[in-house]
């Protein structure tokens, strides 16, 4: 009974630090390229800044929890503790966002996907490392 209610515990908070993490890895890494790809003076354009802008809150829009939380119930149900499995897990969900919202825009914006791409993949890396030490490993 005791590992029930500390399992309770750690899983919503390993999973909301892992939110947390990704969230702030996405902050940090993707204002470091948009200001690289602003300050390029061959691309500056006011086309430029708002397609960055409109794809900025495309990512936005189609971020969600659910497939993290389908990593962390089945990884629950299944009594998984390994690393691999929650840092792969988690770079898998968020680093195919990009690719999704890229199928979903009409416009050309695949450069803009590729340099997404590592930094979605780069934070779903974090957040699933962030879960698996609070909650992922042998409690």
């Amino acid at each position: 009974m005791q590992h029930f209610i500390v399992r309770l515990i750690l899983v919503p908070l390993g999973f909301v630090l892992a939110t947390m993490v990704s969230i702030l890895t996405l902050i940090t890494l993707g204002s470091e390229r948009i200001t690289h790809a602003l300050q390029d003076p061959q691309d500056f354009s006011l086309v430029a800044t708002y397609n960055i802008m409109e794809y900025a809150i495309l990512l936005t829009s189609t971020i969600t929890i659910v497939p993290a939380l389908l990593i962390v119930i089945l990884g629950e149900i299944a009594r998984l503790r390994s690393i691999i499995y929650y840092i792969a897990g988690g770079g898998l969900v968020l680093g195919c966002i990009p690719l999704f919202a890229q199928l979903s825009h009409s416009g050309d914006i695949s450069a803009l996907a590729n340099t997404a791409w590592p930094v979605f993949a780069t934070a779903g890396f974090l957040g699933g490392f962030m879960y698996w030490l609070v909650a992922g490993r042998n409690v």
